[in-house]
């Protein structure tokens, strides 16, 4: 009697397991038909344009620039809108993604500093200036600064920091060197150039060791300030590599033209081009103690930028050159050429 109601009470308990293996599926699709249902009912809401715009605009190649716009009376145009602007990649409008006035995007900047026999005298005071234009400048742990001197070689006194004190600290370390014996290495600090070559001056060199080495894979707006008399005598590069390799990293070159005025002149013609060419200005102090207002008039121009970013229309992953250019709506040439608008000549696509 006790084994025929252990095999009932088996059999019951096969025939409830096979009643929840039909069942349970059976509930879930009905409830699944139920969400339907109402999913058809209560439609979502469709996303709003700018969900849309960011979805879009995953993987896509944005062209970020910066530029500042001027009138004739050096006045900066501070109120400028995104129906103002319009920006020609080889000639060619493209539609404006992205339009601000720039304020808070972190400062990436690399001091680059002539130590050559013309600069020998200028020093003090372009330390002296170039520590209140750190402290004006950056803001503790949101910019980053370097120092780096260069000669024959360009050396880093003070590697990329967010800390004011230790950026002055980098330029208050820069001391003229005369040149050492033919085969002697001076300086504790490795040059980033290799080959010595002290004696002489490598400007191209040392921006294309900055942009590329230092700056190029860093955020923000990357900037080189270069104090110079522009004077370039041992470069392994030309003034076209320099202008191309801060063109690739993104980086504005800023230039103080400053040299012995005594002795040394300052090559006007060779720093406007390297500085127009990348968004930039030189600024020639007519004597030393011009000094400070050249500084002062580079703080001005940094917190003066608009940042206008784009997708451009031709998407071809060739790494050709693409001239760039921007004019403000409702101005004849004639107004335009009364304006300064300051930007980068172009970029390089990305090849792939």
């Amino acid at each position: 009697m006790k084994q025929i109601n252990k095999v009932r009470i088996v059999s019951l308990i096969v025939v409830l397991v096979a009643a929840a293996i039909v069942f349970v599926p059976a509930a879930y699709v009905g409830a699944q038909d139920k969400k339907q249902t109402q999913q058809k009912q209560d439609p979502q809401k469709p996303p709003k344009k700018d969900e849309e715009l960011q979805t879009l605009k995953i993987g896509t190649q944005l062209v970020n620039i910066l530029f500042s716009v001027q009138d004739k009376q050096n006045r900066y145009l501070n109120e400028l809108t995104t129906e103002d602007v319009v920006i020609l990649e080889n000639g060619q409008p493209q539609e404006v993604f992205a339009f601000k006035k720039e304020f808070d995007l972190p400062l990436t900047m690399a001091i680059l500093v002539d130590v050559s026999g013309s600069e020998q005298y200028t020093l003090p005071l372009l330390k002296e200036a170039g520590g209140r234009f750190v402290d004006s400048v950056i803001r503790f742990g949101k910019d980053t600064a370097a120092v780096l001197k260069f000669e024959g070689e360009t050396t880093i006194m003070q590697d990329l920091s967010s800390n004011p004190a230790r950026i002055r600290r980098g330029l208050e370390q820069i001391e003229f060197v005369a040149p050492p014996p033919v085969g002697v290495f001076g300086g504790a600090t490795p040059p980033i150039n290799g080959g010595s070559r002290q004696g002489g001056t490598s400007m191209y060199d040392a921006i294309v060791a900055t942009s590329a080495d230092m700056l190029a894979r860093q955020p923000g707006r990357k900037t080189i300030i270069l104090i110079t008399d522009g004077e370039d005598t041992t470069s392994r590069m030309k003034i076209g590599d320099a202008i191309d390799e801060a063109l690739k990293a993104e980086v504005v070159i800023y230039a103080i033209g400053i040299g012995d005025h005594g002795r040394y002149g300052v090559d006007e013609g060779t720093l406007r081009k390297i500085c127009e060419a990348t968004g930039g200005r030189a600024i020639i102090p007519k004597s030393n103690r011009d000094m400070e207002d050249a500084f002062a008039q580079l703080e001005r121009d940094l917190r003066q930028q608009y940042l206008l970013a784009y997708e451009p229309k031709n998407d071809a992953t060739d790494g050709s050159f693409r001239k760039l250019e921007i004019k403000l709506k409702n101005k004849t040439d004639k107004e335009m050429k009364e304006l300064k608008v300051r930007h980068r000549k172009g970029y390089y696509a990305p090849k792939g």
